[in-house]
């Protein structure tokens, strides 16, 4: 086997994934850093990477404050009665004062957006606005890489480690991971780091198995390594324990926003009851959160979950009716209105209109089954799991603030998008936000920290050894068996992988338990998740595709095994509908309105539980 040829780069700023956060930390750093080098790194190519890659139908996170619809004080409110009390009020102030702007930028690129006559933007529900969004990705991505420059931006280069100073653990130094299509490993030193890569789908075990094997409501190149990298060198990790389990359409993952919102459709069960009116009573159960509105997602799922647990299924999206109401007996607006139903998907979900296509579903005549999704963990979305960081300095204090906005624990190592946690319902526009913000913190601390970290050159040959390990397991035992899958010196990624998600699925409260675990179950899926981690150590790949996937399988593992271990420090329900702890069922606002945090310590191969206090900054919630 030819070993790697090692290219070193040295910059000022490193970003770490070409995402909607990516593109907007790119673009703002180059604005503020003069002549700073910034280099972005990217597994895939920025034009269609990261979790908005495939498309999108809408615009998720926008106030509307020219025209007077939203507050970022309206914005907070939102959030923490969704994430049913519990989120970072100053980070999700900040992006809601800032997103507005990000919006406006996208549109002056070329992103079309729906708009009345009058030249307003449309609306889908309060904070959405609809957009034709095939193509959202391309537009984000070229003034980015027109920012830093092509020469500055490495694609098909997958991070598998950070680094951090040789003098210093506690200050990064860079990153180091291998090219995809070629022989080369890639070593980047820097003052900086800025992690804008993915969450996490594929942890659990998904609903679509056998032949919809891979299809996955999020993105299924998001592999969690913005927890995988970060954790390892001991960042401090917030909420890992939250996960986030879409209603979606069954089979096909296409989203229901749209149905909701703006065509107004209901969900009813097979009786044709609305379960939102029959199961009114149980939101009494979780006030205040309960008589919100809107009420909490995760009580929303709750609500159709009991009626599923009760065998009222299966629940059907009443497009049907829907539609036709829309219409009022028009062909016209019928036309109108079925363009509109299929574009919703083919903008950022074409398995779902495939699945329509070959179930002879004419939404306008026929209702559609959703059912709840498997969960999946991330900071972007309706998920608020990431990393612990600093607030903006004009108003988070004491424990929130310790200098840099978005700076982890780790000096000079930030993060944006999926990667911040307790900051949720940021979604494409907040996350290219929220790298706005990172870039310019990140271009300030170097500005106060001009020397460059020191870099152990054995920690790197390390490293690199760690990194190509798989490719030569492969090559030294691949003799044993006739068959490359089945050999008893060593495990392939995708058997890693079925072995996670059962772990994950069986213990962690995944789907086929209905979302339920206790002590007991967590304690024993954390002593699998352990025995594990140590057998990854015989992951082998016949290629550097395979090499990738042995990576993100690490990476993903991490986030399992956080996850685990925070769901078992956190004794209450949170989130019905999401989870369901059976010991300690209900929801304890007394002593769990808090922030659970970890560190993981390398050195004793152990982690450290612990909580952070809610501090009310915007809201009195």
């Amino acid at each position: 086997m030819t070993l790697p040829i090692t290219e070193t780069i040295d910059c000022d700023i490193l970003i770490i994934g070409g995402g909607m956060s990516g593109c907007g930390a790119a673009f703002e750093s180059k604005y503020w850093s003069g002549d700073l080098k910034v280099v972005m790194v990217e597994k895939a190519v920025i034009e269609r990477s990261g979790a908005t890659g495939e498309g999108l139908s809408a615009i998720n996170c926008y106030m509307g404050q020219r025209n007077g619809w939203n507050t970022p004080e309206d914005f907070v409110h939102y959030v923490v009665n969704d994430m049913m009390g519990l989120a970072r009020e100053d980070l999700v102030y900040d992006v809601g004062r800032h997103v507005d702007n990000s919006v406006h930028l996208l549109e002056e690129w070329g992103l079309p957006i729906w708009k009345k006559d009058n030249g307003e933007y449309e609306r889908v529900g309060r904070w959405q606005i609809p957009i034709h969004g095939e193509s959202i990705k391309p537009i984000a991505a070229e003034p980015a890489r027109t920012a830093i420059g092509p020469e500055n931006i490495y694609e098909r280069v997958s991070i598998t480690h950070l680094l951090t100073d040789a003098d210093d653990p506690q200050r990064i130094a860079g990153a180091v991971g291998f090219a995809v299509r070629e022989n080369k490993i890639y070593v980047f030193r820097a003052k900086a780091v800025i992690i804008t890569c993915g969450g996490a789908s594929n942890v659990f075990r998904p609903r679509s198995v056998g032949e919809g094997l891979g299809r996955t409501w999020y993105s299924v190149f998001a592999t969690g390594a913005a927890y995988g990298l970060m954790i390892p060198i001991g960042t401090e990790m917030t909420q890992m324990e939250h996960r986030f389990v879409p209603t979606r359409f069954k089979d096909g993952y296409g989203p229901v926003g749209m149905w909701f919102q703006y065509f107004h459709a209901q969900v009813l069960n097979a009786n044709g009851e609305d379960y939102t009116v029959t199961r009114a009573d149980e939101l009494k159960k979780y006030e205040p959160y309960g008589s919100a509105v809107p009420t909490p997602t995760p009580l929303r799922n709750h609500q159709m979950f009991l009626d599923i647990k009760d065998g009222l299924g299966p629940m059907y999206m009443r497009t049907d009716v829907a539609m036709q109401k829309i219409a009022d007996g028009d062909p016209a607006k019928m036309d109108k209105v079925r363009d509109e139903a299929w574009e919703d998907f083919l903008d950022m979900t074409v398995a779902q209109a495939l699945t329509w296509a070959s179930q002879n579903i004419a939404p306008e005549d026929t209702p559609s089954e959703v059912v709840l999704a498997e969960p999946y963990i991330m900071g972007s979305h309706s998920g608020e799991a990431g990393a612990w960081v600093s607030g903006p300095e004009d108003i988070a204090s004491g424990e929130y603030f310790w200098g840099y906005n978005r700076m982890t624990t780790i000096q000079g190592l930030f993060a944006a998008g999926d990667g911040v946690g307790a900051a949720p319902h940021k979604f494409s526009s907040g996350s290219f936000t929220e790298g706005r913000i990172a870039a310019k913190s990140a271009v300030n601390f170097v500005a106060d920290n001009p020397s460059a970290p020191t870099v152990s050159d054995a920690n790197v040959r390390g490293i690199q050894e760690t990194i190509w390990a798989p490719l030569e397991t492969f090559e030294k035992h691949k003799g044993a068996s006739s068959s490359a899958e089945i050999n008893p010196n060593y495990m392939t990624p995708k058997q890693g992988l079925v072995r996670l998600q059962k772990i994950m699925d069986e213990y962690g409260a995944g789907a086929s338990t209905g979302y339920t675990t206790n002590q007991p179950t967590l304690e024993r899926g954390i002593e699998l998740m352990e025995m594990f981690r140590e057998d990854l150590t015989h992951l082998a790949a016949r290629n550097r595709h395979e090499l990738m996937r042995c990576w993100e399988l690490i990476h993903r593992t991490w986030v399992g095994e956080a996850h685990l271990r925070h769901l078992l420090h956190r004794k209450e329900t949170r989130w019905p509908g999401y989870y369901y702890r059976s010991d300690f069922p209900d929801l304890d606002d007394a002593n769990w309105r808090v922030f659970v945090n970890s560190k993981f310590d390398a050195a004793s191969n152990s982690w450290n539980l612990m909580t952070r206090p809610y501090k009310n900054i915007i809201t009195s919630i």
